[in-house]
């Protein structure tokens, strides 16, 4: 097994949810795993797909067939099945800022694929996260580095249950705490300076929130999730997707 692929036990995992089974449509996927392993080879060392190694296959066949899937939401679903397995006792929200790499503001195609901010420190995109109470991932959210935290935390909580909810100042407002207050969870929130009376949270279930912190720590092993190289959301996203099964991977 070479480097960043994959062991056997782990790809029994994922085999059957990708294209290219009996049955399916189109072309058999009998090169599967040696396509997932090159995605994987690119992800985790971010290198760029021209140098891709050969034993991969052409690397315009295997960006080609990349963003294929990403289309296709391969990796959304791949990523679906495995977070079926989830500890909900707490989910956790958090965001990161990534930095975008020069080769991603090059080429055509302008601000609809590209989807970052521009502060001072130069051109960033923010992956937003929830996670469960072991702080694995269970939904990312891709925007431009500016949009505040706060903005996407109902979107990320839609259709998931919990005791409680877990996160940081930066998510302190009444309306997420109705939103916690219907999902029948606990508002984990410390409360802002800005708010006048302050709402007291349970600061021994706090304590866990550092497993999310943990878990983007994990995923920033993988350049390509640490550094943004894609120009088209729509990759960067699949990058991110095939970051996160591997967490859950191990």
């Amino acid at each position: 097994m070479k480097r960043y692929e994959r062991a056997r036990p782990q790809w029994a995992r994922i085999a059957a949810l990708l294209p290219g089974k009996a049955g399916d449509p189109g072309r058999r996927g009998v090169d599967n795993r040696l396509f997932v392993n090159g995605c994987l080879w690119v992800l985790r060392s971010g290198a760029h797909w021209r140098d891709l190694p050969e034993r991969y296959g052409k690397w315009k066949t295997v960006h080609r067939r990349f963003s294929r899937w990403c289309h296709a939401g391969v990796w959304e679903r791949v990523f679906a099945v495995l977070t079926a397995d989830h500890d909900n006792q707490y989910l956790m929200l958090d965001s990161t800022i990534v930095r975008a790499h020069q080769q991603a503001a090059s080429g055509k195609g302008g601000p609809r694929i590209r989807r970052w901010g521009v502060p001072e420190g130069g051109l960033t995109t923010k992956i937003h996260m929830l996670a469960d109470a072991l702080g694995r991932p269970l939904r990312l959210i891709v925007t431009a580095g500016q949009v505040g935290d706060v903005t996407q935390a109902e979107a990320l909580l839609k259709g998931w249950s919990g005791a409680a909810v877990l996160a940081d100042k930066a998510y302190d407002s009444n309306a997420l705490r109705e939103t916690i207050a219907v999902m029948r969870a606990e508002a984990v929130i410390p409360s802002n300076r800005s708010r006048k009376a302050t709402i007291p949270h349970d600061a021994e279930a706090y304590r866990h929130r550092n497993r999310i912190e943990r878990c983007f720590n994990r995923l920033k092993h993988f350049r390509r999730f640490a550094t943004r190289y894609d120009r088209r959301t729509i990759h960067f996203n699949g990058f991110a997707l095939l970051a996160a099964a591997m967490i859950w991977l191990g």
